[in-house]
């Protein structure tokens, strides 16, 4: 939509000036900033400003809705990539949990056989002290016995000497 542009107020350079030379000051300006004192040279009209602004909008609000969408569209696939992105280090944190239960597993496992090992020790040590009892218990039965036998070997004698000893007869 094309808007005709009123002419421009007396001492205002609408282009290119093919006559100034560098270093000329301009015919009709200040050293004041450009927009001073241009709202009271210009005349504005409700009309001009309403097309004006109804030019600018139509020109940018297109764009301006499609960017607005764009962002729209991806501030969503932010939010699913978060989501999605928790959820694989929720994963990732259960991995790492599934692999510490597996290491205290194969830990277990480990101490679970020494376990075993030791209880098959002390079993055989068990038995070996058992046999070693009975056999303790066995020599010291035979100890005795043969202590027995020696001692009732010394009565006999004993009582043999006593029977070969000679006796005084008696006198009649």
């Amino acid at each position: 939509m094309s808007v005709p542009e009123p002419p421009p107020p007396d001492g205002v350079l609408t282009g290119p000036s093919d006559s100034l030379e560098a270093g000329e000051p301009t015919p009709g300006l200040s050293d004041m900033s450009p927009d001073e004192g241009l709202i009271e040279d210009f005349p504005v009209e409700d009309r001009a400003v309403e097309h004006l602004v109804g030019g600018l909008l139509s020109h940018y609000l297109p764009d301006l809705q499609r960017s607005k969408r764009a962002l729209q569209e991806l501030t969503q696939n932010q939010v699913v990539l978060l989501d999605t992105l928790e959820q694989e280090i929720s994963k990732f944190k259960e991995c790492h949990s599934m692999l510490d239960i597996n290491a205290l597993f194969t830990e277990a496992k480990h101490y679970h056989a020494k376990l075993v090992n030791i209880r098959k020790e002390m079993l055989l040590l068990h038995e070996k002290t058992s046999k070693l009892k009975k056999r303790a218990l066995k020599l010291q039965q035979k100890r005795q016995r043969e202590e027995l036998e020696r001692e009732q070997q010394r009565e006999k004698e004993f009582e043999r000497e006593k029977q070969l000893t000679a006796k005084p007869a008696k006198r009649t």
